[in-house]
């Protein structure tokens, strides 16, 4: 039957709402109007409409995981000129009371650095940076990471500044800026769990095996190992010791020699093509993730409602309570 508008104004509350309803999304709460036998022909538009509607849709409706901007890739202009810092843990308490790991990956050649660290402190951080970057790959362009007190503090500021070290922040609410170390903390995590297996506590006896594995498997991005990527030449793993490969096995220090010389001289070569490869993967990653993008605007003067956080959630209501709470009022747009 077709009824009338306000006779299908309460068929889709009913349905929606009543007894029986189970405040579905549109589509499924078109279908099941449909096979209780009412059709009028702005059903799905009316539909969609009333669940815009529906405040207890809205209030408990799940967070959406489409990102909201769109992604801008990211590149380093010449080896170690930006790298990506974050503290990964806390992790079973390994010797000398170690639970927390600072991870630093370089934008260009993937090279990692790490440090088991007992606590994680402003000076720590500094120290980190200090010895395990600076020290090592020379002073950087760019320094990224999380707004933490850790990294965002005075002394902190001070020392990137005396260096002419540009530093800037992922934000909490958009962490894919520093995608870079995120995606690597999870590949260690990974790495240590499968060597590791009951023996949790040793992690950080394991965690130069795990670099180093890390080191001398390609990346995806530039096609070639970070070790390659900063040594010009490929490091002799222990399979070419248990199996010779025919470098170990037909070693001649001239010979070998040459073949440095040779690789040193194709390393920018090499490194201008990675280049190329990654720019060209990022675009791509770019590009699929642009396809999911839900853009959200507001203007001043809308309502909005806010995500219920640890500190606004109800103390009783567990897993049944609101997931939004509001509205507010948008007062400014920044």
């Amino acid at each position: 039957m077709s009824p009338t508008r306000r006779e299908a104004e309460y068929v889709l509350r009913e349905i929606h709402e009543g007894i029986c309803g189970n405040h579905s999304g549109a589509r499924s709460l078109t279908r099941k109007t449909i096979r209780q036998g009412y059709f009028w022909p702005t059903i799905e538009r009316d539909a969609a409409a009333y669940i815009r509607r529906c405040d207890k849709c809205q209030r408990f409706a799940p967070v959406s995981r489409l990102p909201h901007t769109e992604m801008v890739p990211m590149s380093s202009p010449w080896p170690f000129a930006q790298w990506g810092i974050d503290i990964l843990g806390p992790l079973p308490q390994a010797p000398l009371q170690r639970k927390i790991l600072i991870v630093a990956i370089d934008y260009f050649t993937k090279w990692i650095e790490a440090q088991p660290l007992a606590k994680i402190t402003e000076k720590n951080t500094r120290n980190f940076v200090w010895k395990h970057l600076v020290c090592r790959f020379g002073i950087p362009k760019v320094i990224i990471s999380n707004n933490t007190r850790q990294f965002d503090n005075d002394k902190f500021r001070l020392f990137c500044s005396d260096l002419a070290i540009s530093h800037h922040f992922s934000s909490p609410g958009h962490p894919q800026a520093n995608g870079q170390v995120e995606v690597t903390n999870r590949t260690i995590l990974r790495n240590l769990k499968a060597r590791l297996e009951r023996l949790k506590s040793e992690w950080a006896e394991h965690l130069p095996s795990v670099l180093w594995a890390y080191h001398t498997t390609s990346r995806i991005p530039t096609g070639e190992t970070p070790y390659s990527m900063v040594f010009g030449t490929e490091s002799v793993i222990p399979v070419e010791i248990g199996m010779p490969s025919f470098r170990t096995s037909n070693f001649d220090k001239e010979s070998n020699e040459a073949e440095l010389r040779l690789n040193l001289d194709l390393l920018e070569e090499k490194r201008e093509k990675a280049e190329l490869r990654q720019m060209a993967y990022k675009c791509q990653v770019a590009k699929y993730y642009n396809q999911r993008v839900k853009h959200r605007s507001f203007l001043p003067g809308d309502l909005v409602l806010r995500k219920v956080t640890l500190s606004t959630k109800e103390p009783n209501a567990g897993k049944l309570g609101l997931t939004w709470e509001g509205p507010y009022k948008v007062i400014k747009v920044s």
